[in-house]
C-alpha cells in the first residue's frame, strides 16, 4: 500500500513537473543566447578565434566537428554535447570559458534548454526585412495622443504604447514660439523670420502648422540643412588631406547635393548615382559628378609614397564608408578576419571590394579621373568632334566622348619600371636623362594608332623615341619634345607595320635625347601617357580643335569612371588584410545574409548600389529613417546609429522603426520631404521639451519634445540670420570667412587663408573652405568633423573653448554689433535691450532676464566710458562709443545664452 501511496506521489511530482516545462517559455537565441555568446565565448571561438577549430560566428560552423574530432554541439542532444561537458568539467584545463569565471548554473541551464530545443539560430532582428506592425489601441492613444487614425499619429501610437508600458506622461505640446524656431532649425538650419513667427503665432487656421512645415520644405534653405548632415558622411572636403593636404576643386559635387535635397531627390537614385552615375548608359554630367561621394577619399600627393598603397587605402575607405552610410554596419574588422559577432567573413569583404576595385582613379598627383566642363563655346566644338567621328566610325563615338570629358583612359608613370639614366621623379612622373630609358610593359596595342602623352620641358631641342620588345629594337614612334610653357599634351602616329608578328601585347622601351643640356638634368617631365585608336587625329582641321580642347583647362571635378576589359583589375582576398600578401581571387559579391544582388543588375557598382536600395535589403531604409530621426530628437531610435550589429543597442521602439522604414521605402518611394513631413507633423515632436518625469530622463521612451545643442553650422548660421548678416548666395566655390591668423598654414606650397570679401563672409557654414588637416577652427569646437572618415554621428561635448569661441570669434562678434544696431529706433535702453532679445529668440524676455542684462548693460557703460580702447575692441564698427559698447556686450551675452545655443 505505501508503495503504490508514494509511486502516485512520485507520478503526480512528475508530471507536474512536466506541466511547468510545457509552460516554460522556449529559449530565444537573439534575446538570451547571442548575447551570452558575445559576452563569454566569441573572443575565443568567433571570427577572429577558432580555438579548437570552433566558432559560435555560425550555426554550420557551430555545429561542424571541432580539433578534438568530437562536435561539440548536438541539436536536441545536450547530453552528449561537448560544449556542456567543457561548461561542466572540474578541470581547469577544459572547463569553459578557458582560465576565466564559469558560468552561472543559470547561464549554464540556459545554454542546455537551448540545444534540448534543437540549437536553433535565429536572424538578428536587423538582416529580417521590416514589416509594418499595427500599432494597438490602449488607452494611452486617447488619453496622451487623441489618436484619430491619421497617419501623422501613427507614429504617435507606437510611442504611446511605450509609454503606457513604462507608466509615463507626455509633455504638452509646446508653444508656437517654441516650436516655429525648433522645426525651422530642424529642416532649414537657420532661424525664421521675425516676420514668419508672428505669422505663425497669429494664424488661427487649424492647419497652420501643417502650411508652416510644407513652406520650410520648399525653401532653399532645406537642401542647404541637411547637405551639412550628408556631407559629414561623404567625407567631403575641399583639400586632397594627408600630409600635404592640396586644395581639390570638389564644390560640385556639395552644389550637386544641395540641389538633390532641395528637388526631393529619391533616396534610392541618389544612392544609385552616387555610387555608379559614370555607369548609365548615357551619364550626364551630373551623373558623373555625383560620384564624387567616393572620390572625397583623400589622396597621397607626399613625395616618394606608393600609389598603389594609398590606391588600396582608397578601396578600403569606400567599402568602409558605403557600409556605415546605407548599411549601419561596422565591416571595417572583416578586411582582416571574419567579423568576430555578427555575420560576416573575411572573404565577404573583398567580394565587396571587387565591386569598387575596376575604377580608374590610381592615387595620382593629378588626382585623375577628372570630368572636364567645357565653356558653352567649347561644349560645341565636342558636340561637333563626336558628331564628325560618328559619321566617320561609330564604334569610336563613345570612347571620344569619355576621353573629351575625363583623358581617360590613360596611363601613369608608376606603370614604367627598368629605368635607366633616370627615374620617377618625386615618384610620380617619367623623368629620364639624355641617353636614358625605362621601360612600359605590356601594352596592348590592338586597335591603336597613335601615342598621346602629356609633358613639360623649358629646354629646346629634346626628342624621344618608343622601341618594340627591347632596347635596341625596331622604332614604334618617334618625334620631337617643343619646348613648353607649363604642361602640354602632344600626340604622334605609331609605325603599325611593326605589329604584324609577336601579337599585340608587348614591351616597350621609352628612350629620350638633348645632348644639349647638363647631364644631370632631366629631358622632360611625362605625367600621363596613352596609346589610342585617335579617330579624331586622323583628320588635320578635327586634329587641330581636337587638341584645343585638350589642352584647354575647364572647370575640373573628381569623378568615378570604370576600367574598360583593356584595364579591368582582379581582385584577391589579402591575408589578414595584408595587400602585399594577396591569397584568393574573388568576383563582385555580397553577404549572403543580406540577399542577394536584384535579378539581372550587372555585377558592377551599378548593381552593387541598386542592391543596397532593392526592396529586400533589410537594412538601407531603416538605417537613413534612423538617422533622420537622430536629426531630429537628438538620439536615434537604435541609438548605436552607426552600428546595427548584435553588439548595437537593440532599437526602443522597434515597431515604429519598421513603420517608418516601409513608409520612406515602398508608400513614399524614398521621398525624404515626405518622411520628414510626417516625422515633424506627429505630436511627439511637437511637445515641450520640459522634463516631467524623471524616470525618462534621456528622453528614450519620447516622453518630451527634443532639447539638444545646435550643431556647428547651425550656431554659426543662427547668429548672422538673427543680426541679419547671413547672406542667401547659393553655391559656387568654397568661401573663407574670418578665421585666426597663422591657423592654416599650408607645407609644400603658398596656399593661404585669404579671408572672402563682401557677403561671401557671411555665407552659410555649409559652403566655408574645408581644409581636412587644418578645418574650420569655430567649427571643430563645435564637434564638427574634419571629414578625414566617414562620421555618420556627431559627439556632442561641452568645453570651456566653446564658449570662448561664441564670445570671441569675429563672426560673432560682428553679429552682436548687427543686432546691438537693429535696435537703434528705440527710445530707451530697456526697450533696446528687449528688442535684441525678442529679436533673437521670438519672445518677450521675462523681468528677471531683463533685469540681469540691464544691469550688465549699466557695468558695461561704466567699464567703457572710463576706457575707449576697450570699448573699441568690443565693437566691429570700432566705436569708442560707451552706450554702444556696453550694447554690444548685453547682444553677446544673448547670444551666449543657453536657450539660444540649444534646440529646444
Amino acid at each position: 500500500m505505501f508503495y503504490l501511496l508514494k509511486r502516485n506521489y512520485l507520478l503526480l511530482f512528475f508530471l507536474t513537473l512536466s506541466a511547468c516545462s510545457l509552460q516554460e517559455k522556449k529559449v530565444s537565441f537573439n534575446e538570451e543566447i547571442k548575447p551570452l555568446i558575445n559576452k563569454r565565448c566569441i573572443t575565443c571561438h568567433g571570427g577572429v578565434k577558432r580555438n579548437a577549430d570552433f566558432s559560435l560566428l555560425f550555426r554550420t560552423d557551430a555545429l561542424d566537428t571541432t580539433e578534438s574530432g568530437k562536435p561539440s554541439i548536438i541539436p536536441g542532444d545536450s547530453r552528449h554535447s561537448e560544449v556542456m561537458r567543457r561548461l561542466l568539467s572540474d578541470d581547469p584545463e577544459e572547463r569553459m570559458p578557458y582560465k576565466e569565471s564559469p558560468l552561472s548554473d543559470s547561464e549554464v541551464d540556459l545554454i542546455r534548454r537551448w540545444i534540448e530545443e534543437g540549437a536553433e539560430w535565429e536572424t538578428h532582428w536587423a538582416y529580417i526585412p521590416p514589416v509594418i506592425q499595427e500599432p494597438g489601441s490602449g488607452k494611452a492613444l486617447g488619453s496622451l495622443f487623441s489618436f484619430s487614425g491619421n497617419q501623422e499619429q501613427k507614429i504617435d501610437a507606437y510611442v504611446a504604447e511605450k509609454l503606457e508600458a513604462n507608466g509615463l506622461e507626455a509633455s504638452p505640446e509646446a508653444d508656437r514660439r517654441t516650436l516655429i524656431r525648433r522645426v525651422a532649425l530642424d529642416l532649414t538650419g537657420v532661424p525664421p523670420s521675425p516676420q514668419a513667427v508672428e505669422k505663425f503665432v497669429s494664424d488661427s487656421r487649424t492647419n497652420a502648422y501643417e502650411l508652416l512645415v510644407d513652406s520650410l520644405l520648399a525653401a532653399p534653405a532645406y537642401g542647404e540643412r541637411w547637405a551639412s548632415w550628408w556631407l559629414d558622411m561623404a567625407r567631403y572636403s575641399d583639400t586632397k588631406g594627408y600630409e600635404k593636404d592640396g586644395s581639390r576643386t570638389i564644390w560640385r559635387y556639395r552644389d550637386w547635393v544641395i540641389k538633390s535635397f532641395n528637388a526631393d531627390k529619391p533616396f534610392d537614385q541618389f544612392t544609385i548615382e552616387q555610387l555608379a552615375g559614370d555607369l548609365f548608359p548615357n551619364p550626364t554630367d551630373e551623373n558623373y559628378i555625383a560620384t564624387a561621394f567616393h572620390r572625397n577619399t583623400m589622396n597621397n600627393d607626399e613625395g616618394g609614397t606608393d600609389d598603389e598603397e594609398f590606391r588600396v587605402a582608397s578601396l578600403i575607405d569606400r567599402v568602409n564608408t558605403t557600409f556605415q552610410v546605407w548599411q549601419s554596419t561596422t565591416i571595417g574588422c572583416v578586411q582582416c578576419h571574419s567579423h568576430p559577432y555578427d555575420p560576416f567573413r573575411h572573404e565577404d569583404y573583398y567580394k565587396i571590394m571587387a565591386f569598387f576595385n575596376n575604377t580608374r582613379d590610381e592615387d595620382t598627383e593629378g588626382d585623375y579621373p577628372m570630368l572636364r566642363e567645357y565653356p558653352e563655346q567649347d561644349q560645341k566644338k565636342v558636340e561637333e568632334i563626336i558628331s564628325w567621328c560618328k559619321g566617320k566610325n561609330p564604334a569610336t563615338e563613345n570612347d571620344v566622348r569619355l576621353f573629351l570629358r575625363t583623358l581617360e583612359p590613360k596611363l601613369h608613370p608608376h606603370r614604367c619600371d627598368q629605368f635607366i639614366n633616370g627615374a620617377l621623379m618625386d615618384n610620380k612622373w617619367i623623368g629620364v636623362r639624355n641617353g636614358g630609358s625605362c621601360r612600359v610593359p605590356e601594352i596592348d596595342l590592338s586597335g591603336k594608332n597613335y601615342l598621346m602623352f602629356n609633358y613639360w620641358t623649358s629646354e629646346a631641342g629634346g626628342r624621344f623615341e618608343i622601341t618594340i620588345d627591347r632596347r635596341d629594337g625596331p622604332v614604334l614612334v618617334k618625334g620631337s619634345l617643343p619646348k613648353t610653357a607649363g604642361q602640354q599634351i602632344i600626340y604622334f602616329p605609331l609605325n603599325k607595320s611593326l605589329l604584324g608578328e609577336g601579337g599585340k601585347i608587348r614591351n616597350l622601351y621609352w628612350k629620350f635625347y638633348n645632348s644639349s643640356i647638363p647631364a644631370d638634368r632631366a629631358v622632360c617631365g611625362v605625367e600621363w601617357f596613352v596609346f589610342q585608336d585617335g579617330q579624331p587625329l586622323k583628320d588635320p582641321a578635327i586634329a587641330s580643335t581636337y587638341m584645343g580642347l585638350l589642352n584647354s583647362a575647364p572647370l575640373t571635378t573628381p569623378v568615378m569612371v570604370e576600367n574598360n576589359d583593356e584595364y579591368k583589375r582582379k581582385t584577391f582576398v589579402f591575408e589578414r588584410g595584408n595587400r602585399l600578401v594577396p591569397g584568393a581571387e574573388v568576383n563582385p559579391g555580397v553577404p549572403a545574409l543580406l540577399n542577394g544582388i536584384p535579378d539581372g543588375a550587372p555585377l558592377n557598382r551599378m548593381g552593387f548600389a541598386q542592391w543596397l536600395v532593392a526592396e529586400d535589403n533589410p537594412l538601407t531604409a531603416r538605417t537613413i529613417v534612423n538617422r533622420l530621426w537622430e536629426q531630429l530628437f537628438g538620439q536615434g531610435i537604435v541609438t548605436t546609429i552607426e552600428d546595427f550589429g548584435t553588439q548595437g543597442e537593440a532599437p526602443s521602439h522597434p515597431e515604429l522603426l519598421d513603420y517608418l522604414a516601409v513608409r520612406f521605402s515602398k508608400e513614399y518611394h524614398w521621398s525624404m520631404k515626405k518622411i520628414l513631413r510626417e516625422l515633424v507633423l506627429s505630436s511627439t515632436y511637437k511637445r515641450d521639451s520640459r522634463i516631467v518625469n524623471d524616470q525618462d530622463a534621456s528622453n528614450k521612451w519620447l516622453s518630451r519634445g527634443p532639447r539638444i545643442r545646435l550643431t556647428a553650422e547651425q550656431l554659426r548660421d543662427q547668429a548672422l540670420s538673427v543680426s541679419g548678416l547671413l547672406s542667401s548666395k547659393m553655391y559656387g566655390p568654397s568661401v573663407m570667412p574670418y578665421q585666426p591668423d597663422r591657423v592654416w598654414q599650408s607645407v609644400y606650397s603658398s596656399e593661404r587663408w585669404e579671408t572672402s570679401s563682401g557677403e561671401d563672409k557671411n555665407r552659410r557654414a555649409v559652403y566655408t573652405f574645408m581644409k581636412r588637416t587644418s578645418p574650420y577652427p569655430s567649427a571643430v569646437m563645435f564637434d564638427a568633423s574634419s571629414r578625414e572618415v566617414c562620421v555618420v554621428q556627431r559627439v556632442r561635448t561641452n568645453t570651456p573653448l566653446q564658449a570662448l569661441v561664441t564670445l570671441n570669434d569675429p563672426v560673432f562678434m560682428e553679429a552682436a554689433t548687427e543686432l546691438a544696431a537693429q535696435s537703434e529706433s528705440e527710445k530707451s535702453t530697456v526697450r533696446q535691450i528687449a528688442g535684441m532679445y525678442k529679436r533673437a529668440m521670438f519672445r518677450d524676455i521675462s523681468p528677471d532676464k531683463l533685469e540681469a542684462l540691464v544691469n550688465l548693460y549699466g557695468e558695461a557703460f561704466e567699464t567703457y566710458r572710463n576706457d575707449p580702447e576697450a570699448a573699441q575692441k568690443i565693437s566691429a564698427c570700432k566705436s569708442s562709443d560707451p552706450r554702444r559698447a556696453a550694447k554690444n556686450v548685453v547682444a553677446l551675452a544673448i547670444l551666449n545664452l543657453d536657450e539660444f545655443l540649444m534646440k529646444e
